[in-house]
């Protein structure tokens, strides 16, 4: 609770974070479970920002684990990121955290029969629900690459990428990691032999840090409201950049891109 009031949060903020590290759709849907409308905002702030789900985890960590100085660098600038964005967002908006009070249900064995019911009706509801997001993504992707729409905004960010101090052809994982997070690091992963360990290092940062896809945007919207969902989605992709600008910067005078 004391950690997560640094970020205007109560201790029960910890449930949808940490969700965060499976499913960030889901987690901003968890965000229900916290009191206030402020809580809920910041930590939809901070699941879109700088946590990273499952899928993209997973492919950063196997990019970056042969150069442990890499890794730390990615969880460093990421973990700094997301707190000094946090703290900054919980000071301009009005209001406190509410105290953290939990009250401690009498405990019980599970009942085996409950939990079967419990756990196929969430299932049931995250596939009719979310699972047709994933899905339209793919089939995004797959019209912008027959129509040639993808490789037009290819070379549009191609300036970016040059900023980022990555090849202009980098612009395709980010334009997928926003249609599916896992699609942008699988992008990153088959391109790892064309990149130093510099520029993996600050293309995993960037795309940690940019907008989540396109199926938790979804769910920002219907959940926080489409101002409200577009205002975090301008905040974080300047943020992304700025921070992976900056990290290409401090590397090249280190001499690591």
């Amino acid at each position: 609770d004391k950690v997560f009031g640094i970020m205007g949060l109560s201790g029960k903020a910890v449930i949808p974070l940490t969700l965060g590290f499976g499913c960030g759709t889901m987690a901003t849907l968890v965000t229900r479970t916290l009191e206030t409308r402020r809580e809920r905002l910041i930590a939809t702030f901070i699941l879109a920002l700088a946590i990273p789900c499952s899928a993209q985890l997973g492919v950063i960590m196997a990019l970056l684990a042969r150069e442990p100085l890499a890794l730390a660098m990615w969880a460093v600038t990421v973990g700094v990121v997301g707190l000094g964005a946090s703290w900054l967002l919980s000071r301009l908006l009005p209001g406190s955290s509410p105290p953290f009070v939990m009250e401690l249900p009498p405990l019980r064995w599970p009942v085996l029969g409950n939990v079967y019911v419990k756990t196929a009706t969430r299932v049931n509801w995250y596939l009719s629900e979310i699972m047709p997001l994933f899905v339209w993504a793919s089939v995004i992707i797959w019209v912008g690459r027959i129509t040639g729409g993808l490789d037009w905004l290819i070379v549009a960010a191609a300036p970016l990428m040059e900023q980022l101090g990555l090849p202009a052809d980098a612009a395709r994982v980010f334009l997928y990691g926003f249609f599916r997070r896992d699609y942008g690091a699988a992008g990153l992963y088959d391109m790892q032999g064309m990149l130093t360990i510099g520029q993996l290092t600050v293309a995993a940062v960037t795309l940690t840090l940019f907008v989540p896809c396109i199926a938790q945007l979804v769910i920002m919207i219907k959940e926080r409201g489409l101002g409200t969902a577009l205002a975090i989605f301008g905040c974080v992709v300047p943020l992304a950049f700025l921070a992976g600008t900056a990290l290409s910067r401090c590397l090249t005078m280190l001499g690591m891109m």
